[in-house]
């Protein structure tokens, strides 16, 4: 009985907790991005706007256009690829949110076929 008891307990206290996603703050301004690349440390900035990304790393800018799906979800696709890879669109998708940050995956937009899908997550800080 105290099992059972404990258990609807805890779960009524997880079934109330929700993770904050105000996207809209975040769908305009600068932002700052830390990655590793190699084992190497890397910060970018980029700038949004509603239908632009603009990314400025190793004082070199390049744009990509952007298809909002919802609030919270997007396609980023470059305006002037130079590879190959660079022309398959990106899909962001904004987890949660704080004050000043949000946590987001992305991946591929299209699934290429007989290849997993990967998935890779960060966190995004508004400086504007």
């Amino acid at each position: 009985m105290r099992f059972f008891l404990s258990l609807l307990v805890l779960i009524l206290l997880t079934s109330c907790y929700s993770i904050e996603r105000d996207c809209t703050d975040f769908k305009t301004g600068t932002f700052e991005f830390t990655y590793n690349l190699d084992g190497i440390e890397h910060t970018s900035r980029f700038m949004r706007t509603e239908d632009f990304n603009i990314d400025y790393h190793e004082e070199k800018a390049d744009s990509s256009s952007i298809r909002w799906i919802n609030d919270c979800e997007f396609i980023l696709k470059k305006l002037h690829p130079t590879t190959n890879s660079e022309k398959e669109a990106i899909h962001m998708k904004i987890l949660s949110t704080t004050d000043d940050s949000y946590t987001f995956e992305y991946k591929l937009a299209v699934k290429r076929p007989n290849r997993p899908s990967r998935v890779e997550k960060g966190v995004a800080i508004k400086i504007k």
